[in-house]
């Protein structure tokens, strides 16, 4: 346990100032939904660890979109731990593939591991949580809650998304609603059902209240 206690105390401290929508909170809950699915799913569980608490180290839209600064710090994090190599090099893998870009994005590499943190940070992306997440980005970039007549933008390239910059609400259809459909094991598949349905709820009663309905 001290490789994981010492990678957490790493993050936990890099996320100290992070927006409360990618603080050490969100890798806490990451954190514990991937174990919640490695119990059932054969994997290399260090990897799943490791991977779910360094998947977020830079996330690159905090970074003028640089997708390689988040793997090297993790990597130069893990050569100072006593990890074998090619460990390292998974979780590596896992961090540089593990984001939705879009969801027009080619995966380079794959594995249970990485399909394992996958759905746990989809599955912190939707439902109540994902909700809150999304509106406090939003808030955040100062991007309009909602413009009538907007469209949602999708099928979006990986370049197109990272510089999109649209309505909170139109990020529901260009993400968050898509994300049930994507999900990769069959508990998280299963877990994603009610939050996803509970979003189709919010949609719902925000339609109705914005058009003074209710």
């Amino acid at each position: 346990m001290t490789t994981i206690n010492n990678t957490i105390s790493f993050v936990k401290k890099t996320f100290e100032n992070a927006e409360s929508g990618h603080d050490f909170h969100h890798i806490q809950r990451v954190y514990n939904n991937a174990l919640n699915i490695a119990k059932n799913t054969p994997c290399e569980l260090i990897v799943v660890q490791l991977a779910a608490l360094l998947h977020d180290i830079a996330d690159s839209k905090f970074n003028n979109g640089d997708e390689t600064i988040g793997p090297k710090i993790a990597r130069d994090f893990l050569q100072t731990q006593n990890i074998a190599t090619e460990t390292i090099d998974h979780v590596v893998k896992i961090i540089a593939n593990i984001s939705f870009k879009g969801g027009n994005f080619n995966q380079q590499f794959n594995s249970i591991e990485l399909q394992i943190v996958q759905d746990a940070d989809r599955l912190d992306a939707i439902g109540a949580i994902g909700i809150a997440r999304t509106f406090n980005y939003g808030g955040y970039k100062n991007n309009p809650i909602h413009l009538p007549g907007l469209e949602p933008k999708l099928n979006m390239t990986k370049e197109e998304y990272k510089k999109h910059n649209g309505t909170t609400i139109n990020h529901f259809y260009e993400k968050l609603l898509l994300l049930k459909n994507r999900m990769n094991t069959d508990q998280a598949k299963q877990i994603a059902e009610e939050r996803h349905e509970f979003m189709l709820q919010f949609l719902s009663q925000f339609y109705s209240e914005w058009d003074g309905e209710k």
